[in-house]
């Protein structure tokens, strides 16, 4: 009826309007895009797509202290937890985020199996957490299936990682 017609379609993606994303979290998001492109950042997320591990002393092994892969790991986890705490912090949108930052989810993918041992290694419980926060959340919006496909990806990536 006219009620019908007067009313916007509903948003697919975000049915709460309280949560709406703000002219703020796309500019926000657009600046942590920005941050991407930097020249050192670029060649970090190149290192790290090549970066496979599965244990504390495996990434030790790949990105020994000191080394320039050290220095790529750390840049590569250290900002998507800092943008993953925007989220958390409650500073961003975390739909807008998750619909626009998948990296986030294979940067997770990577490291989800030594971030345990680092943190018992460097008794901080608190490492990485909005990463897997965030990272589990981006989980837990997918279907079973395609989050399966996705894993087998990023372990068949390592696998063809040269030795």
């Amino acid at each position: 009826m006219v009620s019908e017609i007067l009313l916007p379609p509903l948003n697919p993606y975000n049915f709460d309007m309280a949560n709406q994303a703000t002219y703020d979290d796309a500019n926000l998001c657009l600046r942590l895009f920005e941050l991407r492109r930097e020249e050192t950042m670029r060649k970090a997320r190149q290192w790290f797509g090549t970066f496979s591990a599965s244990s504390l002393e495996e990434v030790q092994k790949v990105a020994p202290p000191g080394s320039q892969e050290n220095a790529y790991f750390r840049m590569v986890v250290s900002y998507w937890d800092m943008a993953a705490s925007f989220v958390t912090a409650g500073v961003l949108n975390e739909e807008l985020f998750l619909q626009t930052n998948g990296e986030l989810l294979f940067i997770w993918e990577k490291v989800r199996g030594v971030v345990e041992a680092y943190r018992a290694a460097n008794k901080n419980p608190g490492w990485m957490r909005s990463l897997e926060t965030l990272g589990n959340a981006a989980i837990k919006r997918m279907p079973a299936e395609a989050y399966q496909h996705f894993s087998a990806m990023v372990r068949g990536m390592a696998a063809a990682r040269p030795a």
